[in-house]
C-alpha cells in the first residue's frame, strides 16, 4: 500500500473472523454493499492496523458470510492469526454515487454541523445504523469543555443540506434536540 495513503483515505470493508477449514480460508464478516466485487480474485485489500497487504484468490459466499483465501494463507495457523484483522481499501476506489442524496458513511464523518443561522452544532463522527433508522453521532465542545454526543436522524426533514465539498451539513434540529 501507498505510504501516502493516510486513514482518512481508507475505509472500512470487512473484518475477518474465524478460521475456515485446514487451508487458510477466513470467514469475512462483509462492510460492502457489493462484496462480491470487493472480495473477488485479484483485489488486494489491507490490514488496518498493520498497513500489510492481502490479494484476495479466491472468495464465496457460505451461508451469510463470505469465506475469502488470501495469497501467502496457507492453513489454519495463518488463517486464524488474522482473526479480527479490519481489512480496508482507498476509498478513490469506491464506484461514484449517483444519487445526489446518498453518501458513503465515511464521507459523513468529520463533516461539521451546523444550523440554519450557521451557527457550529458540532461534529459529525460516526454514522449509526439501526432498526429505527440512519442517524448521526455529533460531538460537541472540545479541549476543557466536555465533549456531549447527540443522535442527529439522518432524514430529510432535519439534515436539510450536504456540502461535501465544504464539510459542511445543515441541521434544522427540533427544538430540545441539543440542549442536553
Amino acid at each position: 500500500m501507498s505510504a501516502s495513503a493516510s486513514d482518512a483515505e481508507l475505509v472500512a470493508v470487512g473484518r475477518v473472523g474465524k478460521a475456515h477449514g485446514l487451508r487458510g480460508e477466513v470467514a469475512v464478516e462483509a462492510w460492502s454493499d457489493d462484496p462480491g466485487r470487493r472480495f473477488a480474485a485479484g483485489v488486494v485489500l489491507h490490514a488496518r492496523t498493520t498497513g500489510t497487504d492481502f490479494a484476495v484468490e479466491s472468495a464465496r459466499l457460505h451461508g451469510e458470510r463470505w469465506l475469502v483465501r488470501f495469497a501467502g494463507v496457507e492453513d489454519r495457523n495463518a488463517a486464524e492469526a488474522l482473526r479480527g484483522t479490519v481489512l480496508v481499501m482507498p476509498a478513490r476506489e469506491r464506484p461514484p454515487i449517483e444519487d445526489p442524496d446518498e453518501f458513503y458513511d465515511s464521507d459523513l464523518v468529520g463533516l461539521h454541523a451546523r444550523d440554519l443561522a450557521g451557527a457550529e452544532l458540532g461534529t459529525v463522527t460516526e454514522v449509526v445504523h439501526s432498526a429505527g433508522g440512519v442517524h448521526l453521532v455529533v460531538a460537541r465542545g472540545a479541549g476543557a469543555d466536555a465533549v456531549r454526543e447527540h443522535l442527529v436522524p439522518f432524514v430529510a426533514a432535519i439534515v436539510v443540506a450536504v456540502d461535501i465539498a465544504a464539510g459542511v451539513l445543515t441541521v434544522d434540529a427540533p427544538e430540545g434536540l441539543f440542549d442536553l
